[in-house]
């Protein structure tokens, strides 16, 4: 049986000093589409994560994969974010027909028709919620880290490059989820 379910793709932690890439497929149920879906950077915390349990409580099928500091450092950043948004594609408990993802690539492998959409996660509503998904299920997991490493200010900079986590690094050095190929980082390198 063929279904015309697309699948939205969108990525967040691309550009951080620390913590993974988080790639989120998701094929929205078209007659529960969660109002106010947007890019998830003009979102305030609070808006996300509210359309977070939305989307999670109506999509038809949601699928997040990770790319960790060792494989963006093996890979490459860019190679390493496509890797995930497959991996996500796949993780999917329904095949969709098609794939539309955020950007200007589309990641080999997917065996599905695809496409990409420069500020797809701005026009597609698909993709606004994977972006959202990922922007959520990455900040979640940072606070975690936070707890893990607390001199680190993980929580409140999300593994970005502020002063305030810079300077933590130049103190207290990187930890293992720091991405050392990155900046000011590659001196850390052995």
């Amino acid at each position: 049986m063929t279904n015309s379910f697309i699948a939205g793709v969108d990525e967040a932690g691309r550009g951080p000093l620390a913590g993974p890439v988080a790639a989120a497929a998701v094929i929205l149920d078209p007659a529960h589409i969660p109002a106010g879906l947007a890019d998830s950077k003009v979102l305030t915390a609070a808006r996300r994560q509210a359309l977070y349990r939305d989307i999670m409580g109506s999509a038809i099928a949601v699928s997040v994969a990770f790319a960790g500091p060792a494989t963006i450092e093996r890979l490459n950043i860019r190679v390493a974010t496509l890797d995930a948004m497959r991996r996500a594609v796949r993780g999917l408990s329904v095949r969709p027909s098609s794939v539309e993802i955020d950007g200007k690539d589309v990641p080999h492998g997917l065996d599905l028709p695809a496409r990409a959409i420069v500020d797809g996660d701005a026009l597609v509503p698909a993709i606004s919620a994977a972006s959202i998904i990922a922007k959520v299920t990455r900040d979640n997991l940072m606070v975690r880290l936070a707890a893990e490493f607390p001199a680190y200010g993980f929580e409140r900079h999300m593994g970005y490059g502020t002063p305030e986590h810079t300077y933590a690094i130049e103190v207290h050095g990187p930890t293992q989820h720091h991405r050392l190929t990155f900046g000011r980082l590659k001196a850390y390198q052995a």
